[in-house]
């Protein structure tokens, strides 16, 4: 879908490389600038989040390799880099730098805080710009310490999807306009605005400050619940044919005790028993029980577990690679199934890059 699009990453950590991996999941030519030296700190010896793409070694603190990025982003549509603010304007790589040459240029800036604000030049990591955004607060069961799946819903929903969105809008405006833009994309920004459809049920009685005590977060058919085995298993069964559905195949279906799927007067209650319940039995037990049903049930698995999962490999949605589980690509499109290049070694596409823009006179 983005062929013929050439993104220029600046590496970085997190967000802002997955963003770039999904530009090149999609079809964009993205080119990385690796700094010289070891690879990401966090990253295995191969980075996942480089597959597909190109790889330039360059130092720009360098005059030589400072000409070079330049050369290199005037034939971008689209820039990401995710420093602090200010730091690329030192560098010489501000937007007022590029766009006189590069009018057309998208250039997506993923940060934490944001740009601006009193928190733009201090450090924090996703937990707590989704701390601050209110994204965090009803990620428990109530009474317990609220915690997300590491990185997912900050970094990578509230960042680096904000930036691909930021990004293909900006690239969809300078088509039309002929005129680049500046994408500023702050994980505290997105990860609010993720909290949206939640907010929606606010106007009724469906969503309350405490947690706890709302639709999603306090009733005993939304939690997960521990099995014999020590594994887990999800149920949220929000509508009333599927909650009546979960209470069959339960064998509760004429229990008085569960009649009342919506008093929240009887929520710890009715989630003690099924704690109990599901406590007696492995999780296998359980999955045996719902498979193929409408209950709105399925087991926590790891995501080596989710890669042989019946579903997941018939739809093909891991990989098993030398390193581990990787996701395929996503979303899909009618006709084509993307299949991702490796990842590259630092530099390897330097020299031939070099002479690409040598050849068009963009460097001496």
């Amino acid at each position: 879908m983005l062929q013929g699009y050439r993104i220029v990453e600046i590496e970085g950590l997190g967000p802002g490389p997955f963003a770039a991996m999904m530009l090149a999941d999609l079809g964009a030519e993205v080119i990385v600038i690796h700094r010289p030296g070891g690879g990401n700190p966090v990253a295995g010896e191969v980075n996942l989040l480089d597959r597909g793409k190109r790889s330039i070694t360059l130092d720009l603190k360098d005059p030589a390799d400072l000409q070079t990025a330049r050369a290199l982003i005037s034939t971008a549509d689209a820039l990401i880099e995710g420093f602090r603010p200010g730091v690329m304007e030192r560098l010489g790589l501000g937007p007022d730098d590029l766009h006189p040459e590069n009018p057309r240029l998208v250039y997506g800036r993923m940060t934490g805080w944001g740009q601006t604000g009193p928190k733009a030049q201090t450090a924090g990591h996703d937990l707590n710009y989704i701390a601050t955004s209110g994204a965090l607060w009803y990620a428990s069961a109530p009474d317990d310490t609220p915690q997300t799946p590491a990185t997912l819903v900050g970094d990578i929903g509230g960042g680096a999807m904000y930036l691909v969105a930021g990004i293909l809008a900006g690239l969809l405006s300078a088509t039309r306009t002929g005129k680049g833009t500046v994408v500023d994309a702050a994980i505290v920004d997105g990860s609010a605005h993720m909290m949206a459809l939640l907010m929606s049920m606010a106007p009724s009685d469906n969503l309350h400050e405490a947690r706890g005590t709302s639709l999603l977060d306090g009733p005993h058919w939304s939690r997960v619940y521990r099995c014999s085995c020590g594994g887990h298993i999800s149920v949220q069964c929000l509508e009333p044919k599927f909650y009546a559905a979960f209470l069959d195949l339960m064998g509760l279906a004429d229990s008085p005790d569960f009649s009342d799927q919506n008093d929240p007067a009887q929520w710890p209650r009715q989630t003690a028993q099924l704690s109990a319940i599901f406590a007696t039995h492995p999780v296998s037990h359980w999955a045996t029980i719902f498979e193929g049903s409408d209950a709105c049930v399925a087991p926590v698995l790891s995501p080596w577990q989710a890669a042989q999962e019946a579903h997941n490999a018939a739809r093909e949605i891991w990989t098993m690679a030398d390193t581990g589980p990787q996701p395929a690509p996503a979303p899909r499109f009618d006709g084509q199934r993307a299949t991702p290049g490796p990842a590259p070694e630092r530099g390897a596409d330097s020299e031939a890059l070099r002479k690409e823009l040598r050849a068009r006179g963009l460097l001496t």
